[in-house]
């Protein structure tokens, strides 16, 4: 009995994690989109400076941004999956 509870919530993790999880992405793309529009003001304000100095750091600054959006927006994405998989893997071992 336990092998086969086994098979199934490795069937149920599988099967969910093929096809991404039914979790609304929104939030990852939310906050990505945060961190993109700060990087956009960053580089308008690089685009504006008259000190070349200034603009890379803020070009730079832009960058970091624009990573750490992308992948908070992954972390978020994965969490979601993982959750959905945790939440699916427990209802299939309880309805055994």
């Amino acid at each position: 009995m336990k092998k086969i509870s086994f098979a199934l919530v490795g069937a149920a993790a599988l099967a969910l994690a093929a096809c991404g999880g039914k979790g609304d992405d929104s939030l990852g793309e939310n906050v990505q989109e945060n961190y993109e529009n700060a990087a956009e003001n960053l580089e308008a304000a690089a685009a504006n400076t008259g000190n070349a100095a200034e603009a890379d750091s803020l070009q730079n600054q832009a960058d970091a941004l624009k990573a750490e959006g992308d992948r908070k927006e992954d972390a978020i994405d994965d969490a979601d999956v993982n959750a959905q998989n945790g939440a699916e893997a427990a209802a299939a071992v309880n309805a055994m």
